[in-house]
């Protein structure tokens, strides 16, 4: 073996494999520690938003647990209870009829003031029907709708216009828009008009 192709290395040259792991690992190390902390701060974080939308959630359904009970409880009130202001204006017709009742039944109380006793209960059972939306129907004289009109019977007349109302058997009542019952009427027919004699054959 050639003495000229024998190459020393020093020992100092040698990099040193153990110390430069060491180093890294010391170098690494605080940068994971560093990383499982802000992980623990996430989750930490991430954990109590959760706790919050869960509590918000509760308190969201049991508000509307609440506000459908209360919903249901009016609802039923509302059915129970819908008539009571009007009840309570029938009341005052109810006393007005009994009194008349009494009245008539005493011998010395004549007929004209039985017959005005009668025509202020009406009054007030009329005022008591439209100030809840009971509207009556007495179209008399006026053209047949039959939205609102049913025809009993027909009646030819010749001084009075075809479909006009000639008589109101009986009257008919709506609630706002809803028709309760139609006013049973009759009707003017019109004269059918006679051809000329030499149009006729």
């Amino acid at each position: 073996m050639d003495a000229s192709n024998d190459t020393s290395i020093p020992v100092d040259d040698i990099p040193n494999v153990e110390s430069t792991d060491a180093a890294d690992t010391s170098t690494t190390a605080p940068k994971t520690a560093h990383t499982v902390e802000e992980l623990s701060q996430l989750l930490a974080s991430a954990t109590q938003k959760a706790e919050n939308h869960w509590e918000n959630l509760l308190r969201k359904h049991a508000e509307y647990d609440n506000l459908q009970k209360r919903m249901n409880r009016d609802l039923e009130n509302a059915r129970k209870y819908a008539l009571e202001k009007f009840s309570t204006e029938l009341l005052a017709v109810k006393d007005s009829m009994e009194l008349g009742l009494d009245a008539a039944a005493k011998p010395e109380t004549d007929l004209k003031a039985i017959q005005d006793g009668i025509t202020l209960t009406l009054k007030m059972l009329s005022d008591a029907m439209a100030k809840f939306g009971v509207v009556e129907i007495n179209p008399l004289d006026q053209k047949f709708n039959p939205q609102w009109h049913e025809a009993m019977a027909m009646q030819t007349l010749h001084e009075v216009e075809d479909g006009t109302v000639l008589h109101v058997h009986q009257k008919g009542y709506q609630l706002n828009d809803r028709l309760l019952r139609p006013a049973r009427v009759v009707v003017a027919k019109g004269i059918p008009v006679e051809e000329p004699l030499e149009n006729q054959g």
